[in-house]
């Protein structure tokens, strides 16, 4: 064979492990970005799941008041109004807490779902207004968290050492405790006696809290627990 012939195929062998070493390395970059992005989605995914498991709120308690007072032409209840109507349950009080492990939960975008059997209604934060950090010397319904418009709840802080939570960042974290402000007579007109009672609490993410409850046969007293 003669030597020209044999640095022919030197070459051309060459030619071909560059061009093998070319694909291979295009073929792990390509490998080494998918596998980039499936770890991010993967991060990505596990920190929602996190949140979606662990975040959420719980019902602690349920109380209702018999009786209201009077509403102002604006749809707000009058702070000196007289009590009057004494037939239904026309405020409440929903006593929630974060769940074990839950991260924080704003309750500016949280939701109220309640339904009276035949109505249900949607409720939202109503504002800095309506968001009470002491009760008054009359008791819980006599706050201003109470004076509210229609299909609106408002706060009372009971738990918040941290102070993470105020009228205009209404943040609730471990340990936190606060009481959802809702005005029956603004969604039903107030509650009968023997009425099913069923809704949700409904955070950004994260599971809601339930509730259910049945009201008393007949109102004999002024504040009931009613879950």
């Amino acid at each position: 064979m003669k030597r020209k012939d044999v640095g022919a195929m030197g070459v051309g062998a060459m030619i071909v492990f560059i061009a093998m070493v070319l694909v291979a390395g295009i073929a792990a970059a390509v490998l080494i970005q998918t596998a980039n992005r499936l770890e991010i989605q993967a991060m990505q995914t596990g920190e929602q799941t996190k949140a979606e498991v662990a975040t959420g709120v719980h019902v602690l308690d349920i109380e209702g008041q018999y009786g209201y007072r009077v509403m102002n032409i604006g749809g707000d209840i009058s702070a000196g109004g007289i009590w009057n109507n004494q037939s239904r349950i026309h405020n409440l009080t929903i006593t929630i807490a974060p769940r074990a492990g839950s991260m924080d939960v704003d309750l500016s975008t949280l939701v109220i779902e309640i339904s009276n059997s035949s109505t249900k209604c949607i409720l939202n934060y109503s504002g800095t207004a309506n968001y009470a950090t002491a009760v008054s010397n009359s008791g819980v319904f006599a706050t201003s968290a109470f004076s509210l418009k229609v299909y609106q709840f408002g706060v009372i802080e009971l738990e918040d050492a941290d102070g993470s939570s105020d009228g205009s960042t209404p943040v609730i974290n471990r340990g936190d405790k606060v009481m959802l402000c809702v005005n029956l007579s603004a969604c039903f007109w107030g509650l009968e006696e023997r009425c099913d009672v069923w809704g949700q609490v409904i955070p950004e993410e994260g599971s809601p809290g339930f509730f259910a409850f049945r009201t008393p046969p007949s109102y004999t007293d002024i504040v009931y627990d009613l879950y």
